[in-house]
Order: structure tokens, then C-alpha cells, then sequence
């Protein structure tokens, strides 16, 4: 058998002639993991240019313009790959695909390029990512900071499985730095927030809380799914890390569960460490289908952004509707999000007069989007939260971080403006005709003590 050429794999140099960390403790972590294969754009490229190019695998083989599918669990060992074990530089080399794989380096090196990080990891959903993150950066004994409206499937992180592990949690108003710097302990590690909430789109102010948690020698982690790096690059803002549930925008075609994290490769390489032990690997064809869907992220985000505003305006002005809740609007109470973010997403909420029946007759009268949980892709999705995301709280409880009777979670895809808003005068135009039964699940758990919220998205 002849001998491999690394090369053509992506294999490096051997790491042990430059490390220089044994007697003078010199050594450097460089950005990626990337291979020499592989397109890196220099700024100022635009958020296009870098999402269509950036981190592409050109193989030295068969000239593929695309990235192959390396749709293997191992690889075989050679020189560079014992250097690597014996220098602890796995995650750079070509071993086995839960410590590394081409097909994951190129998407990461795309998200990283993005998001303007250093290094990135994908993993096999949003939740492993967020939990490997947390528990890579924090210990026992420490202490987090995060949003009591926080995602659903983060908060029964914290709330049920934190304290298990060690680690108290603080749950507050992150749109409040005051709120945030009073939660403050000598023992706190970790700040985790959104850059945009779910379902109301509330928007801390990142900054300011980057402030803060620099104050304190606290790292600052930021969940950007909703907004994605189209339009909000919380690193620039003073984040550590930047999350996402890559099965939403980053994605964007429904047909994907995937997460990732970026941000600089020492923290990065904290999660992937993690990540080695708890085993949420993304695996190469899923790889494929993200950096697939990343090459449109700046494209579908216009559209996205631009049917969710048109979308709150014609409802801001609707007979039928309470209030809207979206940033485009000038009532927006968080002002400071258009001074960092290009863009808003397509998430739009809003309140049915009428309550909850009177919204799930609207559900039922919507013919373009479809009725399920998840947001991001390129189809219109409806579902209202005190049934989903929710549904195991009283209506007391959900009162309390502001998510009222009859509030609908509107999740714009890319289809024509004109015909999702026509979709929706048609819909709300049906609560003026005489009302017909609707399901709606048992509340008499409203008087419960629950306080954990489902984790659907």
C-alpha cells in the first residue's frame, strides 16, 4: 500500500518542530481549525461574498467547487497524526470525526469568518450546543446569570440541571443592566443572554452588558439565533461566545438539527473539549447541508426581514390586533438594537383581541403559513406559546413575562409580502363569522406551582 498523501486530506505540518512550548512556554493558538484546502476571505469582503466563499474545501483531487462529503467516522493514522496526539493538537488533525472532520472544518471556518471569530464548532443541535458551552465554562461552585424569558429548553437547563451539577443560577431581566449587575456574585462565571427574546423580541443591550461582565471578569455568552450574523455580530459588541440553533436561519430550509458556537479559539477549544465528552457531534452530511444553507444566509435574511416588517405594519394599524411586538415598529422599547443590528429577522408576535380562541381561529384560517414549532426556514411557520413553548406555565406565570391571551409567534419566511399579508386580512377578516368550536389544551394546571416551560422552539 502506498504511502497517504496528508495533503490531500487536509493534514498539517508536523506540530511538534514550532510548538516551542516545552521549555519556554511560548506556544501560540492559532485561528481555525482549517485546512490548506481551504478559502478564507479577507475583509472587507460583504456578509455575501464571505457566506458564498469563505471556508469552501477546493479539493486538490477533483477540482469540486463545493465542499465534498468526507462521510467517514475515522481516518487513517499516520506521523502528523501521533504528533498530534502527542502535542494536544487533535482538534486540528484528521483522527476521527468526533474530534474533526473536513467537512466540519469548512462550515466552521464560514461561521467563524461570519460571525468574526476566530474558530467555530458545530454540534448536533442548539441545546447541545448552549449546554456543552455552559458547562465548559463554568465549574462547581460557580454561578450564571441568564433572562427568566429565556428559551424554553435553556431555561429547564438551568432551572433543573444546573443546581444538580453544581451551578446556581440567577434569573433576571437581562434587558436591565441594573437588573444584571445586582444578580452579581464574587462566585459568578457566566452571563448568558439573547440578542433577540422568544417570542416578544426583547433586545438587552449587549454593550452594555459586555461592560459589565468585562468589570467583573465574567464571560458573556450570546444566543444570536434570531438575529444570526447577517445582521448582529454580538463580538463586536464585546460577547466571548456567540451561540446559535443552527436549525433555524443558519440552516434556513427546515430540514436540518444542528448547533454551533464562535467566538476565540480559547474558549472554542474549551467546548469542543466538552464537547468530546458528551459526544454532540455534527456528522459530515449534516455538515454539508449547513454550509449549504450558510451560502444564502444574507439573502434569505432580507426577505426574512422584510415580510416580518411588513408584516407588523399592516398589523399595527389592524382593528383586531392588541399590539405587535417587532422592532421596526417606532414604539419598538428598545431602541438601541437599530443602532447595532442591520436587520431584525422574521419573527413577528402579536396579540389577538379576543384572547387565545379568538388567535387559534386565526390558526386555522391561515392558509400559507404551516402550524408548528421552529422558526428560520424558508416557509412561514405560525404557533402561539401558551400551547407550545409555554404550555407548562399558568396563565399568571406567562402573564408575568408579558406573553397575554391571544399572542401569536408569526415566523416570516421568503415568499411574496402581498400574499402572506392578504393570507393574514383574510384570516383576521374570519373572527367577524360566527365562531366554531376549537381545541385548546386542559388548563386546569393553572393553578400549579410549574414553572418550567417546554423546550420546543
Amino acid at each position: 500500500m502506498s504511502e497517504r498523501d496528508g495533503t490531500a486530506i487536509g493534514s498539517f505540518p508536523r506540530a511538534r518542530a514550532d510548538a516551542g512550548w516545552m521549555n519556554d512556554l511560548r506556544r501560540e493558538r492559532t485561528a481555525g481549525p482549517r485546512t490548506p484546502h481551504q478559502l478564507s476571505v479577507d475583509a472587507p469582503a460583504g456578509g455575501s461574498t464571505t457566506a458564498v466563499h469563505g471556508g469552501t474545501y477546493l479539493d486538490p483531487t477533483t477540482g469540486a467547487v463545493g465542499t465534498p462529503i468526507f462521510q467517514t467516522s475515522t481516518f487513517l493514522l499516520d506521523e502528523n497524526s501521533y504528533d498530534a496526539f502527542f502535542e494536544g493538537v487533535t482538534r486540528d488533525v484528521p483522527i476521527y470525526t468526533r474530534y474533526g472532520n473536513p467537512s466540519q472544518w469548512s462550515v466552521q471556518e464560514k461561521l467563524a469568518l461570519l460571525e468574526g471569530a476566530e474558530s467555530a464548532l458545530v454540534t448536533s443541535s442548539g441545546m447541545a450546543a448552549i449546554s456543552t458551552t455552559v458547562l465548559a465554562l463554568t465549574n462547581p461552585g460557580g454561578h450564571i446569570i441568564t433572562a427568566y424569558d429565556v428559551y424554553g429548553g435553556t431555561y429547564n437547563l438551568m432551572r433543573e440541571d444546573m443546581h444538580a451539577l453544581g451551578r446556581e443560577v440567577s434569573f433576571v431581566d437581562a434587558a436591565d443592566p441594573a437588573a444584571v449587575a445586582a444578580a452579581i456574585r464574587p462566585e459568578t462565571q457566566l452571563l448568558f443572554v439573547e440578542g433577540l427574546t422568544n417570542p416578544l423580541l426583547k433586545a438587552p443591550p449587549l454593550a452594555e452588558l459586555a461592560a459589565l461582565a468585562r468589570q467583573h471578569d465574567i464571560l458573556l455568552v450570546v444566543d444570536n439565533t434570531f438575529l444570526s450574523p447577517a445582521f448582529l455580530r454580538p463580538i463586536d459588541l464585546g460577547a466571548h461566545l456567540v451561540l446559535h440553533s443552527a436549525t433555524k436561519y443558519l440552516n434556513g430550509h427546515s430540514d436540518l438539527t444542528a448547533g454551533a458556537v464562535a467566538g476565540s479559539r480559547k474558549f472554542v477549544d474549551r467546548v469542543w473539549a466538552q464537547a468530546l465528552r458528551l459526544g454532540g457531534t455534527l456528522e459530515p452530511f449534516s455538515c454539508f447541508l449547513l454550509e449549504r444553507g450558510l451560502k444564502t444566509l444574507p439573502l434569505r435574511m432580507r426577505a426574512h426581514h422584510e415580510n416580518a416588517s411588513g408584516i407588523a405594519r399592516f398589523l399595527s394599524g389592524h382593528p383586531r390586533i392588541i399590539q405587535v411586538h417587532h422592532p421596526s415598529l417606532p414604539d419598538y422599547p428598545y431602541p438601541h438594537l437599530r443602532e447595532s443590528a442591520g436587520g431584525y429577522g422574521g419573527v413577528v408576535s402579536f396579540e389577538v383581541a379576543g384572547g387565545d380562541e379568538a388567535a387559534l381561529r386565526v390558526l386555522q384560517a391561515l392558509r400559507l403559513p404551516q402550524v408548528a414549532t421552529s422558526l428560520g426556514g424558508v416557509e412561514s411557520l405560525v404557533s402561539m406559546p401558551f400551547n407550545t413553548s409555554h404550555s407548562s406555565l399558568t396563565q399568571a406565570q406567562r402573564s408575568a413575562v408579558g406573553i397575554r391571551p391571544g399572542l401569536i409567534r408569526y415566523s416570516a419566511g421568503i415568499e411574496e409580502l402581498a400574499d402572506l399579508v392578504e393570507d393574514l386580512s383574510a384570516a383576521l377578516d374570519r373572527l367577524d363569522e360566527p365562531a366554531e368550536p376549537v381545541d385548546r389544551p386542559d388548563e386546569a394546571h393553572d393553578g400549579l406551582e410549574e414553572e418550567t416551560p417546554c423546550a420546543t422552539a
